[in-house]
């Protein structure tokens, strides 16, 4: 007899970095939210924190080692402006390098709009989650989003040792 194959339900975690945004003006942390939901898959926390390396460190932690997210997606500070030190915290916590989950995204975005380019997102691994930098704005939030969604149930099943 055969075993069926199942892909697994992945988990999430959402953490909004801005100094304006709270949890109620965070329309891409919701919209995120409500996507996640969609695919009948779980969130298992959302939250804004300044844009802060110390702040933002210590969310992308908590989801990793507290929450155990499969997947933790960042939410604004991916971009050039001085406040923006949202990969810096990404790379400051995580162990190993994704290149290929950013490098799609921006080359969805890329078809989009040419400022795509300016993106310093960066999709990194530690201790079985992956933590995916995500622009600030709903609009690219939804657009990444899509670019990527399709491949986080291969990516949650192989992160628990599956092979391909």
């Amino acid at each position: 007899m055969t075993e069926e194959y199942r892909e697994p339900i992945p988990t999430f975690a959402i953490i909004t970095c801005s100094d304006t945004r709270t949890l109620e003006t965070d329309s891409a942390g919701a919209a995120l939210e409500a996507l996640i939901a969609e695919r009948g898959w779980t969130c298992l926390e959302r939250v804004v924190v300044e844009d802060e390396r110390p702040f933002i460190s210590g969310a992308l932690l908590h989801a990793i080692e507290d929450l155990h997210a499969d997947f933790v997606l960042t939410c604004g500070g991916s971009g050039l402006s001085p406040r923006d030190v949202t990969p810096e915290a990404t790379i400051d916590v995580c162990k190993r390098n994704v290149p290929g989950i950013a490098e799609a995204m921006r080359a969805h975005s890329m078809r989009i709009t040419p400022r795509a380019m300016l993106s310093r997102a960066v999709c990194m691994e530690r201790e079985g989650s992956v933590v995916i930098n995500l622009p600030g704005s709903e609009k690219a939030a939804r657009e990444n989003w899509e670019a990527i969604v399709d491949v986080l149930p291969h990516a949650a099943l192989m992160m628990q040792g599956a092979g391909h």
